[in-house]
């Protein structure tokens, strides 16, 4: 077996050199550090962040990453706030370029900002609000030009021809932090509309439809879990690699109380609906590959653990449980070998990022960032780590140098290409 000491040594030369030691796949965990190369690409008195974990800021040809701007990042958005959607030029002194401005963000998940698929060296998407609606907006970066869609993204298919949406304005109500503050709710008395739920949106005609209702979800294998006066939402949507199914979340519980989670799966066109976890406690996720998610959850017989789902087998299976044991914003590296993560503040405000190797159970942490306690609840700046194309470096989103939400980025070469 590899000692502690022996992983050390052999990965603080890795660092160097870029040679990374491989391990007995039947040894005991790993857990070491080596202390990756952190660059600043934002700096204050502004704030800029990007949002969530499951999205790539890099254009494809690695020269402009995508973040937003704005005055504050102390308090949750009042109705109006805008602020600014814009990119970076890392070939150029990192400077910051505007774009265009929206009131339809939040500070966990952005404005849904990203590259399409379809062309990711120019065209970009992101909500907004036209009027009474929300919105999303298709720009291309170098020419200016744009086109409105009638309603907002959250999650898009590698193709960039689908999006599945969802109702910011509830989400904002029942997951502070997540939804949109600048329009007024609809039906917030119903604890689950029907004619709310998620949508199918077709990107090159703007076509669209809800395709699971609300009243579906809330209907759907009812127990005794479901309370009459519990309201309910959907989150956390992902599509897999190929576009074939995406992942959603229906949550459900009292306003301003602890709330209940299942993990579904259906097709783009809500068909094919398949209830994945049903114990009450799903977090963060990934695919794996076309049939496999790895999520944050719990079992009745191993507890709280990131686990695989096999959507095909209905297997469940743990991984990791000796060396990622938290929570974190789980994402694979392009050639599915690691799995950047990271975890909420620890005793000392302290947010660790780490990158694990399934394949031999290591965790390499790459670094600690203070968070202010300042920066808490809706308003909390979660590393959010995000790949760039290739699996050599990391976005994040950190206040751990002067309290204000910067975008910083890890180099793991040395790590992820051994």
């Amino acid at each position: 077996m590899t000692s502690r000491r022996t992983v050390l040594r052999l990965l603080a030369g890795a660092a160097s050199s870029g040679v990374i030691p491989s391990f007995d796949r039947s040894a005991t965990a790993e857990v070491v550090r080596v202390e990756a190369p952190v660059r600043p690409v934002t700096r204050g008195p502004k704030a800029h962040f990007f949002g969530y974990y499951d999205k790539c800021p890099w254009d494809a040809t690695g020269r402009f990453l995508l973040g937003m701007e704005i005055d504050f990042c102390d308090h949750q958005p009042a109705p109006g706030d805008e602020l600014t959607v814009g990119m970076i030029d890392l070939e150029d002194g990192d400077r910051f370029l505007p774009l265009d401005r929206t009131a339809a963000w939040s500070w966990q998940q952005g404005t849904m900002l990203q590259w399409l698929g379809s062309a990711p060296d120019r065209e970009i998407i992101y909500n907004g609000v036209d009027g009474d609606r929300y919105v999303a907006i298709i720009r291309d970066v170098h020419s200016g030009t744009s086109r409105t869609l009638p309603r907002p993204i959250y999650a898009i298919d590698a193709s960039g021809s689908t999006a599945v949406t969802l109702d910011f304005d509830r989400l904002n109500r029942l997951r502070p932090g997540y939804g949109y503050n600048a329009l007024p709710e609809s039906h917030p008395d119903d604890p689950a509309p029907e004619d709310l739920g998620i949508y199918a949106m077709n990107l090159a005609t703007g076509e669209n439809r809800l395709i699971i209702p609300l009243s579906w979800a809330a209907s759907n294998r009812a127990d005794d879990r479901f309370s009459d006066d519990a309201h309910h939402w959907f989150n956390h949507l992902q599509f897999n690699p190929s576009g074939t199914f995406f992942i959603f979340l229906h949550r459900w519980g009292r306003p301003g109380t602890r709330w209940a989670t299942r993990m579904y799966v259906a097709r783009p066109d809500g068909s094919d609906i398949r209830l994945i976890q049903d114990t009450g406690m799903v977090s963060h996720f990934d695919w794996e590959d076309d049939r496999t998610i790895l999520a944050w959850s719990t079992t009745p017989d191993q507890g709280n653990a990131f686990y695989r789902f096999d959507i095909e087998r209905g297997t469940v299976e743990p991984m990791g449980r000796d060396v990622l044991p938290r929570d974190g914003h789980c994402s694979y590296s392009p050639d599915r070998r690691w799995i950047l993560n990271d975890t909420y503040p620890d005793a000392n405000r302290m947010q660790t990022l780490m990158v694990y190797r399934p394949e031999d159970n290591l965790r390499v942490e790459v670094g600690s960032f203070y968070l202010t306690p300042e920066l808490s609840g809706p308003v909390r700046c979660d590393l959010h780590p995000r790949w760039n194309r290739d699996g050599t470096k990391a976005c994040i989103d950190s206040a751990h140098v002067d309290a204000t939400r910067q975008l910083y980025i890890v180099d793991l070469e040395s790590i992820t290409r051994g």
